[in-house]
């Protein structure tokens, strides 16, 4: 799959939860962040890492505080143009903390799969289905554990959940990545 076509799936399942949320002050798994935040996070943190590594800028999108499904919308369509564009298709990605990649690549590994994760804070932090498509759990999984202590050294990711060693896949990522694979919203 393409990372235009990556981030459309993966981004679309992000689009149906955000649109299913019926409170947006709900807890979230992840400490101290409600359910907006964890559309704040995707929305504010991939336009500086983008400028930061390339002379591309997105729109500016509306508050998350304000209008947290229209937020994402304008965001997740601008990254979607952005792949989207074969003229963006060879522009080098520059981050100064990352090996030079070409962009489409850099959003994948990065962006991609961190709306791919956050998908299952928002889900369960909503009561939403919070499946993830176990081939792209099982990749992610086997791609970050020998990155585990730089993974732990960068702060993105909390402690490592113990989960029983017959869990599946979906377990073993979200624990690895720090959150409890049981976790659910106080009622």
């Amino acid at each position: 799959m393409s990372p235009a076509e990556e981030h459309r799936t993966i981004a679309g399942t992000f689009t149906d939860r955000v649109r299913g949320v019926r409170d947006w002050d709900v807890p979230s798994p992840v400490p101290d962040w409600r359910a907006r935040d964890v559309v704040r996070h995707l929305v504010e943190w991939f336009p500086a890492f983008l400028a930061d590594g390339s002379d591309l800028r997105l729109p500016a999108v509306p508050s998350v505080d304000d209008a947290p499904v229209g937020a994402w919308e304008q965001h997740t369509t601008a990254v979607q143009a952005l792949l989207d564009d074969p003229a963006n298709a060879e522009i080098a990605f520059a981050h100064p903390r990352l090996p030079q990649s070409p962009l489409p690549q850099a959003i994948a590994q990065f962006y991609t799969g961190d709306v791919f994760l956050h998908t299952w804070d928002l889900a369960r932090a909503t009561g939403q289905d919070d499946r993830l498509d176990p081939e792209r759990c099982q990749m992610m999984f086997e791609g970050m554990q020998p990155l585990d202590e730089m993974l732990r050294q960068s702060g993105q990711y909390g402690p490592r959940v113990p989960v029983a060693e017959d869990a599946d896949v979906q377990d073993r990522l979200v624990g690895f990545i720090g959150r409890d694979p049981a976790w659910q919203p106080s009622s």
